[in-house]
């Protein structure tokens, strides 16, 4: 039986292109008639009571994020609305502030509301899903991978980990520490193991010099205080989110520390300048990307697309360099 994709792939455009067109939104009238000619071709026959399902829950979808206040979830959350706005879907933005009981509570909600599907990076291991997903609603992962049958689209963490530590050991720093998120999170475990890769590669001892905070300002000052007053203290440091390196920066500065001296790489941008950043080094991560393509996948997921669950990995860029990750989407 011949799916939305099916029609896509055959038509030449995207799976929410079809979507739109099936539920009578605007679409240029040469791709209606591609997509017509691609269900007459496929004898395409719409999953009446998906779309009738889907109408009840008034095209509404749940992006659930840790953190609003962090300029990378801002940019990922429009990213989502840019592709569902284009698809004719409302996006309720819920900030979870990190902790799992209110990210329970948004789930409740995504549940109760009958939203039509769920982007969600979760502030917890492993969220309990099952009563959000009975009935066949659609969640993505976004930024994490918390479930094996789940879509998800993630960052290269381990690849942005080395490439940030390898531009540290290139401009000859040694004593890199590395301050990264909660254990909990498999962002900040990826991150710290692709760093430790590149210090390993370079023979270059690592013991002592991991440091697990949580991803905000506060925490990667507290972190990077710690590090400045160990008595074997680090000549550089990567820092593995934008507000861990705020911290880290604000640290170095109150001590009087110039970053031209003491290396900082940065896995992300900076929110904000708290100084010259022309000694610096940068991880670059396309939230905004990420959020169109978690978006574009679960619009697939609710149009009836039924291939095999995927992960997708993203690229980040270092200066001019991009990195390639081998089978690696967008």
């Amino acid at each position: 039986m011949a799916t939305i994709y099916d029609v896509a792939k055959r038509a030449g455009v995207s799976p929410a292109t079809v979507s739109r067109s099936l539920n009578n939104l605007y679409v240029s009238p040469d791709k209606v008639e591609s997509i017509q000619r691609a269900i007459d071709e496929l004898e395409y026959t719409p999953n009446r009571r998906a779309r009738s399902l889907r109408m009840k829950s008034n095209q509404v979808i749940a992006l659930i994020i840790p953190d609003i206040e962090n300029p990378y979830f801002t940019e990922m959350a429009r990213g989502v609305e840019d592709v569902a706005q284009e698809a004719g879907l409302s996006v309720v933005l819920c900030n979870s502030d990190d902790d799992p009981a209110k990210e329970a509570t948004y789930l409740d909600i995504v549940r109760a509301e009958d939203m039509a599907g769920l982007l969600l990076a979760t502030s917890s291991g492993q969220p309990d899903l099952a009563a959000v997903r009975r009935g066949g609603r659609p969640v993505v992962a976004v930024d994490r991978v918390f479930h094996d049958d789940i879509d998800a689209v993630v960052m290269p963490n381990r690849a942005a980990g080395t490439l940030a530590t390898t531009a540290l050991i290139e401009a000859g720093f040694r004593r890199i520490a590395c301050i990264t998120g909660p254990e909990s999170i498999d962002t900040a475990r990826d991150r710290a193991e692709g760093w430790q890769r590149a210090m390993r590669d370079a023979g270059v001892p690592s013991d002592g010099l991991l440091y697990h905070s949580d991803f905000r300002v506060d925490g990667g000052r507290a972190a990077m205080a710690e590090l400045l007053e160990s008595p074997s203290r680090p000549d550089a440091v990567v820092a593995s989110n934008n507000l861990i390196a705020v911290g880290a920066l604000q640290e170095l500065h109150a001590r009087g520390l110039s970053t031209s001296g003491f290396g900082v790489s940065v896995i992300g941008s900076l929110p904000y300048v708290l100084g010259p950043t022309d000694d610096l080094s940068f991880v670059r991560l396309p939230a905004r990307q990420m959020g169109m393509s978690a978006a574009a996948m679960l619009i697939d997921r609710i149009n009836g697309d039924t291939q095999p669950v995927r992960t997708v990995e993203l690229r980040a860029d270092v200066g001019s360099r991009v990195l390639d990750i081998p089978g690696a989407a967008e």
